[in-house]
């Protein structure tokens, strides 16, 4: 059998992307009883397909329309302000 290449690992179609942001994705979600706030830690290439993921992991955990989910803020992270050990790790190793 083969040997496992992860996404950050390979040197082939996907080496020419651009490194990996963290950016924390604040915002709303808007039932018609309730409004939860919430603050997602994600990483990505550009703060928009930060704010995609967080459309759909929250859509589907949540199982909320995207209507109903309203972002108020993306901004971008550095090292030392990231509180996701997993996302740290990831963010810190890159560099």
């Amino acid at each position: 059998m083969g040997e496992y290449v992860y996404n950050w690992e390979c040197n082939g179609c996907c080496a020419g992307r651009e490194i990996m942001k963290a950016f924390k994705v604040t915002g709303q979600i808007k039932k018609p009883q309730l409004a939860t706030p919430f603050a997602k830690e994600i990483i990505a290439e550009k703060s928009e397909h930060a704010v995609e993921k967080v459309y759909a992991e929250i859509g589907s955990k949540h199982r909320v329309k995207r209507f109903q989910i309203k972002i108020t803020d993306v901004k971008e992270m550095q090292g030392d302000e990231i509180k996701d050990p997993i996302l740290k790790k990831l963010i810190i190793g890159e560099q």
